[in-house]
């Protein structure tokens, strides 16, 4: 049987290195494969072109997975994020960093969080307030989230926040207010990274698993003639027995004929944002030693900070130092119409103003930015995904991945989804057979 899977992403490269029965092949709309784990590679700098990945999991087996593929280029890092807040590099989670609070802030955070009566949440906001209390929810929880979902924090639904935004242990809590150590999200406190080529490495390594791939193949129409599929990018076409998708539901949809108007419209409902990814490199005596730094405050444009050199050594030439601003947005939002030169003024002058980076040591700037980068979990949104994936399967089409399932999972489950997708397919020939 041969099978077409459409993207070269994580989870397309994925399921082709893992299917071994049947013939796979990749197609990938850019010149390049990795989707969502791109890297840039220049100049003596590494950037990661979705914003940082990094490698951890819960799942030992998928970690021993992910660490074997990268054997000798993989090491190992500590967790070093703060949180700028009121000037104060404050230790991540928040929870975990209250006693770098001025004694103010301290207070109120421990305090409604010790006499936190709120009702029982039904939206994203009243969860917030629920678990964390008003002083937590208002300096940092809502206004970052609200930064990074680029939604009003009450338009969120709540089934998705378990396991993604834990609940802090009250003695955790409690600890942080009076200078106790403590240690929250301990599941990536210490993580993965490639050594070279940026988190791109991983879909490199799948990739040579992977028997066949076209790149410069955009995914313009999909459909079934003679019992067979049939794809297109306008000028070629490909035939096989069975189709994979890890691309984008829309572009999917976009590709397909007759798709009913009641799907059509479910899957135009589904709300995503877009990612601007703004890379930097600049001179300094001395580099910044965070991981990430996460900044709720509304004034300026981005809303995480990542440093490349706490994740490789080859992060950064020497004397210089790597920063990577993230920004979320959307078309209408007054971000998203901006020029890359425009977003690329807004991020110095903000990095000036933290103190971050001074404007002339700045010797490296690029800018980039991905169309499908986070799922938002309005309220309607299982039963418009529901409907766009019954839909899916009815016609055949097996969807795998964050873009083609439309839904904010991480490289971990990404590439256990794509290794249970090669185990069906290759149990359909033994299943034929019997």
């Amino acid at each position: 049987m041969k099978i077409g899977i459409l993207g070269g992403g994580l989870a397309g490269l994925a399921v082709a290195a893992a299917c071994r029965r049947h013939e796979c092949e990749v197609l990938e709309a850019d010149s390049a494969i990795g989707g969502h784990c791109r890297s840039l590679v220049e100049g003596g700098y590494t950037f990661d072109l979705g914003g940082p990945h990094i490698l951890f999991s819960r799942d030992p087996e998928i970690l021993a997975q992910l660490h074997r593929r990268l054997g000798a280029n993989l090491a190992m890092r500590r967790r070093n994020n703060r949180i700028w807040y009121d000037g104060r590099f404050v230790k991540y989670p928040f929870e975990n960093g209250l006693y770098d609070l001025s004694p103010q802030d301290r207070f109120e955070c421990l305090y409604y969080y010790l006499n936190n009566d709120y009702p029982r949440p039904v939206n994203f906001k009243e969860w917030i307030y629920h678990v964390f209390g008003k002083g937590i929810a208002e300096k940092y929880m809502i206004p970052y989230n609200e930064k990074i979902w680029n939604v009003p924090a009450e338009q969120m639904a709540i089934d998705w926040v378990d396991g993604r935004v834990p609940r802090p242990p009250v003695e955790d809590v409690i600890k942080s207010a009076v200078g106790v150590e403590t240690e929250g999200y301990t599941h990536q406190l210490n993580f993965g990274y490639p050594v070279r080529g940026g988190i791109e490495a991983l879909p490199r390594a799948f990739a040579g698993e992977c028997r066949s791939i076209v790149t410069d193949f955009p995914v313009r129409r999909v459909w079934r003639e003679d019992g067979r599929w049939r794809v297109s990018d306008g000028r070629r076409e490909r035939e096989y027995d069975r189709v994979v998708s890890t691309i984008p539901l829309q572009d999917l949809a976009a590709a397909l004929p007759e798709v009913p108007q009641h799907v059509r419209a479910a899957i135009d409902g589904l709300r995503f944002n877009s990612l601007i990814v703004v890379m930097l490199g600049a001179a300094t005596p001395r580099p910044h030693p965070f991981t990430a730094l996460y900044v709720p405050d509304p004034r300026f444009i981005f809303h995480r900070l990542s440093f490349p050199l706490s994740f490789t050594e080859h992060g950064a030439p020497a004397g210089r130092e790597a920063i990577a601003a993230e920004i979320t947005t959307n078309p209408g939002d007054g971000v998203h119409e901006l020029s890359d030169a425009e977003v690329e003024r807004k991020t110095i002058d903000g990095l000036e103003t933290m103190g971050l980076l001074k404007r002339g040591a700045v010797e490296f700037v690029r800018t980039h930015r991905t169309r499908h980068a986070y799922v938002v979990r309005t309220f309607d949104y299982h039963e418009k995904l529901a409907l766009a994936l019954e839909y899916m399967d009815s016609l055949g089409i097996v969807s795998v991945g964050r873009n083609a399932e439309f839904e904010y999972i991480n490289m971990d489950e990404t590439v256990r989804r794509a290794f249970a997708v090669a185990a069906r397919l290759d149990g359909e020939r033994q299943n034929t057979a019997s």
